[in-house]
């Protein structure tokens, strides 16, 4: 009887030792099992026991974006899905919807969000922005008047900004893969 009791506080303390899983821990696991990614986008983990923290590349096969690669960092919180992942870009780019810090402006990691949508979703949006850049809620306000009165020029600057040149005093990262 007292070897039982013994064996029972043994577990509880071993249980009281292993790490608590979080809603959001749970909720990851499930969304990155269901990843469906396109051949053109890559999920690393800088650490495999961290998947609340990871990166995406991108690399376009179409528009104006194409041939280059983008790498992000993700990094979601204790209250996803409630919140959105936050997402930024490594690299500094001329895109209208990417500002020269890295932030994003994509809807659904803001006011669109809602816990339904998922890391899939999200990795969606942002290759949508690579395929599509909106004009029409932009970050890079130049490269949005760029892409929104001269289509051409727009597309001249986002070839030379991926080789790593500058375009109006700014000097961007050489994304070409």
């Amino acid at each position: 009887m007292i070897k039982l009791f013994s064996m029972k506080k043994e577990a509880a303390a071993a249980e009281k030792r292993k790490p608590k899983i979080s809603a959001a821990q749970i909720r990851v696991q499930k969304d990155l099992s269901e990843l469906e990614l396109p051949k053109t986008m890559e999920v690393t983990f800088p650490s495999p026991e961290d998947l609340l923290n990871f990166n995406l590349s991108i690399r376009p096969d179409e528009g104006f974006y194409k041939g280059g690669e983008f790498k992000f960092t993700i990094k979601i919180n204790n209250n996803y899905p409630h919140e959105p992942p936050k997402i930024h870009c490594i690299q500094k780019i001329y895109h209208p919807n990417i500002d020269l810090d890295g932030n994003i402006c994509l809807n659904i990691l803001r006011e669109d969000w809602k816990p339904v949508l998922n890391i899939n979703s999200v990795m969606i949006g942002l290759q949508y922005l690579f395929l599509e850049p909106n004009a029409d809620d932009p970050l890079n306000k130049e490269a949005a008047q760029d892409l929104r009165t001269d289509r051409r020029h727009f597309e001249g600057n986002v070839r030379r900004s991926m080789r790593g040149n500058g375009i109006e005093g700014i000097q961007y990262d050489n994304v070409m893969a």
